[in-house]
C-alpha cells in the first residue's frame, strides 16, 4: 500500500546534502517573504485577477521577464560555482566540489540558461512586441497563450524540484548523452526530473510557436502585406517555424528516454538492440536548431535597433529578411557537426562540414544589410545600440571559430575541448543574450514609459564585455591546449590555473554587470520623473509599437491602423494627426485554465519522476477535465463599447498632461550615477530602520 501511494519516495529524497540543504532553505525563505510582502501589502486579490489569470500578451510578457531574470541569477550562480571550482582543483587541491556533485552543476546550467532563461526573455520580447508591431490587439489564441506561459513555470519549478525532493540532479551533460542518461548509469532521480521540466515547458514553447505563427500570418493589420512586416516580426516568424519544426522532435525524444527509464524498453541501449547514436542524432536534430531560435528573434532586434539609432529606412530590407530565412533553413540540415567523430563515412561528414560553412553565407548576408543601413546614418550610440556592437565584436569570434570546427579534420582535435565551450558561448552570450539586453533596454520604455539610465546601462555594457573576453577567450587558448571541457579537476603541471583564474576573474565581472543592470533599473524608477516617456515615441521609431502610449492600454490600440508602407508608423508621422473613430473592442476575458492544467501536467511529470502511478492517472484526467470545461465555455469575450474606449482615452490623455504639467523634463540633469544611486538606497534604508524603531517605540 505503501509502495502504491509513494512509490519510490521515501525519506531519503529530503534534502540531506549541504548544497541541497541550502537550495532548499533559499527557496523556502524567498518564497516565505513573497507571501509575507503580498500579504502586508494586500495584494493578493490583484496578483491574481490583474496578471496570473491575464491573458494579455504584455502582461504575460512581463511575466516571462521576471521568470527568466529570477533563471538568469539561478544558473549563473551555477556558471560561477564552475568557475570556482576549474580555478582552485589543481594539483593536490581538489576544490570543493566532489566530480559527481560538479558534474549536476554543469548540467543544470547548461538546462536552465538555455531553457528557462534565453527561451523566457525571447517569448517576453515577442508576446510584447510582436502584436504592436503588427497591429493586433491580442494572439490567436490568448488561451494557448497564457496555458505555454504556465507549463514553461511547471518546468521552471520541476528543474529546481531536486533541491527539495530527490537531493540530485542529472549529472550527464546538458543534453543527457545516451547511454549514460539510462537506468544502467544514472539510478537516481536527477535524469526523471530532467526529462519532464523540459518535456513540459517544450510542449509549452510548442504551443506558444504555432500561436504565434497563426497571429502573424492572419492577424496582421489591413495593408500589411508579408513583405511590409517589421524585421522583428520576421525573424520571430522565422524562429517560431523552426520551432514547430523540431521541437515535437524533442518531445518524442524525451519520451523514447522516459520509456527506457521507466518502461525497461531498449530504445537507446546497445544490449538491448538499441543504438546510443540514435539518440544523439535525435537530440542535435533539435539541439542546433534551438540555437537559431533564439537567435533569429535576436537578429530582428538588432535590424530593427540598427535602423532607428542609425535614422534611416533599413537598407535592402528584402535582402534582410531573406538572409534570416536562409538562415532558418540552412539551420536545420547542420546537425551533424556536433559528433564529426561518431565514425560516420568522409562523405556524410563532408556534407555536413560544407554545410556548416554556407550557413556563414546568409548569416553574412544580414550582417551586410546592417553595414548599409548603418552607412551615412547619423548614429546615435545609446546603451541599445552600444549592445549591438558589442554583439558584433563577440559574435564574430564565434562565427569564425564555427567555421573551424565546421571543417572535419579541425574537429577531430578540438571536439569535447573547451573550445567548443567557448564558441558556443561565443554565440548564445554574444548573440542571444545580447540581442535580449538590447531589445530589453531598447523597448524598455514601451514596458514602462520610462527610459532607462543611460550612465549605469553603460557600465553595465562594458563589464559585460571585458568580463566575457576574461572568461571565454582564455577557454579558447585552454582548448587548444587540449582542456576538455566538464573537467573538475587537472593536473598541475598542465599549467592550466592561470587561464582557470582568470576565468573566474571574467565571471565576477560579468556578475558585477548583471548587479549594475538590476541598479540600472532601479535607479531609472527613481527618476522615473526624469526619464518619462509622455510621448510614446522616445526614440522617433518607425514601427507600429511607437504610434501608442507607453505603456499601452490593454487593448493596444483604439482604431485598427491601415498600414501603407513598411515603416508604417513613420509615415504616419509624417502625415500628421488624424482623429480616431472609436469603435467597439472585443476583449478575451481572463482565465484560470492555464493555471491548473499546468499545476495536473506538473504533477505528471512528478508522479512518473517518483513512480507514483495513480498521481499521474488522476492529474491526466484533471487535465481533460479543465480542457472539457473549458471548451464548454460559451463567453470567452467580453465588448469594450466605442462610448468607453472614448472615455477611456480620453482620461489616460488627460493623466498624460498633468503628469507632463506637474513633472516638466529638464534635459540639463543628468542620469543618476552608481554613487548617487547608492546613497539614496542607504538614506532610505536608514530612514525605513528609523521609523520601524520608532514605531515600534510608540
Amino acid at each position: 500500500m505503501r509502495e502504491f501511494l509513494l512509490g519510490k519516495l521515501d525519506g531519503h529524497a529530503l534534502p540531506h546534502e549541504w548544497f541541497t540543504i541550502a537550495g532548499s532553505i533559499a527557496f523556502i525563505a524567498m518564497m516565505l517573504a513573497t507571501i509575507l510582502v503580498i500579504t502586508r501589502l494586500k495584494k493578493w486579490k490583484w496578483l491574481w485577477s490583474e496578471w496570473l489569470t491575464s491573458v494579455d500578451p504584455k502582461k504575460i510578457g512581463i511575466m516571462y521577464f521576471i521568470a527568466g531574470g529570477f533563471m538568469l541569477a539561478r544558473g549563473g550562480l551555477d556558471a560561477v560555482m564552475i568557475w570556482l571550482q576549474q580555478a582552485f582543483s589543481s594539483g593536490d587541491s581538489h576544490g570543493y566540489l566532489s566530480a559527481d556533485h560538479f558534474q549536476q552543476v554543469f548540467t543544470a546550467h547548461g538546462n536552465i540558461m538555455v531553457f528557462f532563461v534565453a527561451m523566457a526573455f525571447i517569448f517576453g520580447l515577442i508576446n510584447y512586441i510582436v502584436p504592436l508591431q503588427i497591429g493586433a490587439r491580442d494572439l490567436a489564441s490568448p488561451f494557448l497563450n497564457t496555458l505555454g506561459f504556465w507549463l514553461y513555470i511547471a518546468g521552471v519549478v520541476m528543474v529546481n524540484m531536486f533541491f527539495l525532493l530527490g537531493g540530485e540532479y542529472a549529472a550527464t551533460g546538458w543534453l543527457a548523452v545516451a547511454p549514460l542518461s539510462g537506468p544502467e548509469f544514472s539510478t537516481g532521480v536527477g535524469v526523471d526530473y530532467w526529462i519532464w521540466s523540459l518535456q513540459i515547458s517544450g510542449i509549452g514553447t510548442t504551443l506558444g510557436a504555432i500561436n504565434f505563427i497563426m497571429t502573424i500570418l492572419r492577424m496582421r493589420a489591413p495593408g500589411m502585406s508579408l513583405w511590409k512586416m517589421p524585421p522583428f516580426t520576421w525573424g520571430s516568424l522565422c524562429s517560431m517555424v523552426m520551432a514547430v519544426t523540431v521541437f515535437p522532435l524533442l518531445t518524442a525524444t524525451l519520451f523514447l528516454m522516459f520509456f527506457d527509464r521507466y518502461f525497461g524498453t531498449h530504445f537507446f541501449t546497445t544490449t538491448g538492440g538499441g543504438d546510443p547514436m540514435m539518440y544523439t542524432n535525435l537530440i542535435w536534430m533539435w539541439g542546433h536548431p534551438e540555437v537559431y531560435i533564439l537567435m533569429l528573434p535576436a537578429f530582428g532586434v538588432f535590424t530593427e535597433v540598427v535602423s532607428t539609432f542609425s535614422r534611416k529606412a533599413v537598407a535592402f530590407y528584402k535582402t534582410n529578411v531573406i538572409g534570416m530565412i536562409g538562415v532558418s533553413s540552412f539551420a536545420l540540415s547542420v546537425w551533424l557537426h556536433h559528433f564529426f567523430t561518431m565514425g560516420a563515412s568522409a562523405n556524410v561528414n563532408a556534407f555536413f562540414g560544407v554545410m556548416t560553412i554556407f550557413i556563414a553565407i546568409p548569416t553574412a548576408v544580414v550582417f551586410f544589410t546592417w553595414i548599409a543601413t548603418m552607412y551615412k546614418g547619423r548614429i546615435k550610440f545609446d546603451t541599445p545600440m552600444l549592445w549591438f556592437l558589442g554583439f558584433v565584436a563577440i559574435f564574430t569570434i564565434g562565427g569564425l571559430s564555427g567555421v573551424i570546427l565546421g571543417i572535419p579534420p579541425a574537429d577531430f582535435q578540438l571536439h569535447n575541448s573547451l573550445f567548443l565551450v567557448a564558441h558556443f558561448h561565443s554565440n548564445v552570450i554574444g548573440g542571444v543574450l545580447f540581442g535580449i539586453f538590447c531589445g530589453i533596454t531598447y523597448w524598455f520604455p514601451k514596458f514602462t514609459g520610462i527610459k532607462l539610465n543611460e550612465r549605469i546601462g553603460r557600465q553595465a555594457f562594458w563589464c559585460w564585455v571585458i568580463g566575457f573576453c576574461m572568461s571565454f577567450i582564455p577557454m579558447y587558448i585552454l582548448g587548444l591546449m587540449g582542456a576538455p571541457r566538464r573537467l573538475d579537476h587537472y593536473d598541475a603541471s598542465t599549467g592550466w590555473q592561470p587561464l582557470f583564474v582568470m576565468m573566474l576573474i571574467g565571471g565576477i565581472i560579468i556578475a558585477i554587470g548583471l548587479a549594475l543592470q538590476i541598479a540600472q533599473i532601479i535607479a531609472s524608477f527613481i527618476q522615473k520623473n526624469r526619464l518619462r516617456d509622455a510621448t510614446g515615441d522616445p526614440w522617433d521609431g518607425r514601427t507600429l509599437e511607437w504610434s501608442v502610449a507607453s505603456p499601452p492600454p490593454f487593448y493596444n490600440f483604439t482604431v485598427i491602423p491601415k498600414v501603407n508602407s513598411r515603416d508604417a508608423f513613420w509615415d504616419m508621422k509624417q502625415a500628421g494627426d488624424h482623429k480616431p473613430e472609436y469603435e467597439d473592442i472585443h476583449i478575451p476575458k481572463n482565465t484560470a485554465a492555464g493555471i491548473y492544467i499546468s499545476i495536473f501536467a506538473f504533477f505528471i511529470g512528478f508522479g512518473f519522476v517518483w513512480h507514483i502511478n495513480w498521481l499521474a492517472v488522476v492529474s491526466f484526467i484533471g487535465i481533460l477535465i479543465v480542457f472539457i470545461v473549458r471548451a464548454f465555455d460559451e463567453h470567452p469575450e467580453y465588448t469594450l463599447t466605442a462610448s468607453e474606449v472614448k472615455e477611456l482615452e480620453a482620461a489616460r490623455t488627460k493623466q498624460a498632461k498633468a503628469e507632463r504639467r506637474h513633472n516638466p523634463t529638464n534635459d540639463r540633469d543628468e542620469d543618476m550615477g552608481l554613487w548617487e544611486l547608492i546613497k539614496v538606497i542607504v538614506t532610505f534604508g536608514f530612514g525605513l530602520a528609523r521609523k520601524t524603531l520608532t514605531r515600534g517605540k510608540a
